[in-house]
């Protein structure tokens, strides 16, 4: 492989690591807290006919579940133990409920004993107002985390360069109930689940480019959504869910019953549309729909043969990429190329390729996505060639590269396809077991009309 090749590699290193935001070490304000993604739903929900006074004694952790680690056990437990305090305040956002103060009820009572106290010390008659006492209990606790429930990986290494990812998916489930104090009956009973995503990109470029220079680099980033989000998004959603089910049958009311359809309505509406855009964790802008549907590329090419000859020319040539998502981040990718291989002083002809790849996007809802493709095709003369004595010469394909998508519609792609001919002799020698290679590296426009 040429000095074109490794240039390429760096270029695409490079890319990677300023697309990823390394930045020095500094320190940075206090601000408040983050709100889960289901927050705002919850915070705009009608007001209610009357609030509901309702206590929260223990909701924990009951997985039991601690860290995992390979090398040293681990007595950090995998989720919060204080989603006692992240439900009462999902309580105060939604508006529909009085929290009184359970989880710390001992506290509470001494103090209590100690004004009383004080005040007969000092013939102070005036006496405590009574504790309110709660309409329903609510109860349950993150009753599930299931780890590694889809892991996946992919990588490549060529000649000196790499290119690999990992990818990790996690569970938690939570239950929530609301129990009566009147009648200690279980009036709604919900459960949500939210997913915990943890990924890894990595590359790496160690090779000789010139007697006694070695080129090395390396490149990564690693994204954790945080657990303790996870636990605050799904209690939120829980929570609502938990006060739309009870009003739809009948255990309360909102104020004003059409606004409140009208709500139920709208969240429905929203939940399809937040499902496909929306802003992570990491101020990363999510859009499922950004590699959907059809799309077209037209790229300008720069390749040539790896064969026989030493002295291989390097030639320009055009691309059109015709891809069809089978669902995000999956696509079929139809490559055709015209461009023009040759030996210096031995023969120089064009030629025209079709490759049929599969293409899987390593994140498919970000606007910048690696992706690697793998396939077949056939390489082509425009007429029968005696010195190569055939026309066509199959290949198998494989293609990677950097997809990002300005928009919906528009994108910009950089990558570099390799082929390796199943039939030999495309230069026309056939010497040895080590068959004929063709590569181009390629940059271009991508068109998403959303047919």
């Amino acid at each position: 492989m040429n000095k074109f090749i490794q240039l390429f590699w760096a270029f695409v290193f490079i890319a990677i690591s300023a697309c990823s935001a390394v930045k020095p070490f500094q320190t940075e304000p206090a601000r408040d807290g983050l709100e889960s993604l289901a927050s705002a739903s919850l915070r705009e929900l009608p007001p209610p006919e009357s609030k509901i006074v309702a206590a929260v004694y223990r909701f924990r952790d009951q997985t039991g579940q601690y860290k995992p680690s390979e090398r040293v056990a681990s007595w950090s437990t995998a989720v919060t133990q204080g989603s006692t305090s992240i439900l009462i305040k999902a309580m105060e956002k939604s508006g529909w409920f009085i929290p009184i103060e359970r989880a710390g009820l001992a506290n509470l009572l001494n103090e209590r004993k100690i004004i009383h106290s004080t005040r007969a010390n000092n013939n102070d008659n005036t006496g405590l107002h009574p504790l309110l006492f709660a309409g329903i209990i609510l109860e349950g606790g993150i009753i599930g985390y299931d780890t590694n429930i889809i892991t996946s990986g992919a990588g490549v290494r060529y000649f000196g360069a790499s290119v690999s990812g990992q990818f990790r998916k996690d569970r938690i489930t939570i239950y929530l109930r609301a129990v009566s104090t009147r009648t200690g009956r279980i009036l709604k009973s919900v459960h949500t689940t939210k997913s915990i995503i943890s990924q890894q990109l990595s590359g790496g470029l160690f090779r000789f480019i010139d007697t006694n220079r070695l080129l090395e680099a390396e490149v990564g980033f690693t994204y954790n959504e945080p657990t303790v989000m996870a636990v605050t998004e799904a209690i939120d959603e829980a929570l609502k869910r938990l006060i739309i089910e009870g009003v739809e049958e009948g255990l309360w009311s909102a104020l004003n019953e059409g606004e409140f359809r009208a709500y139920v309505q709208s969240l429905q509406q929203e939940k399809q549309d937040k499902e496909q855009i929306r802003r992570n964790y990491f101020g990363f802008l999510s859009d499922e729909r950004l590699r959907t549907g059809f799309s077209g590329s037209l790229n300008f090419t720069y390749g040539s043969l790896v064969g026989n000859y030493a002295t291989v020319t390097q030639n320009p040539g055009v691309a059109l990429q015709l891809e069809q998502f089978i669902k995000p981040g999956v696509s079929l990718k139809l490559n055709i190329v015209r461009s023009q291989i040759g030996a210096t002083h031995v023969f120089s002809e064009p030629y025209t390729s079709a490759d049929l790849l599969l293409n899987a996007y390593i994140t498919p809802s970000l606007s910048l996505s690696p992706y690697i493709g793998l396939g077949g095709g056939v390489i082509a003369y425009d007429r029968y060639k005696r010195f190569a004595r055939a026309r066509f010469f199959p290949a198998a394909t494989v293609e990677a590269g950097l997809d990002y998508r300005l928009s919906n519609w528009l994108g910009l792609k950089i990558g570099a396809n390799y082929r390796y001919l199943i039939k030999d002799g495309i230069d026309g020698v056939t010497i040895g077991s080590i068959h004929d290679q063709q590569w181009n590296i390629f940059t271009g426009i991508t068109i998403s009309p959303n047919f």
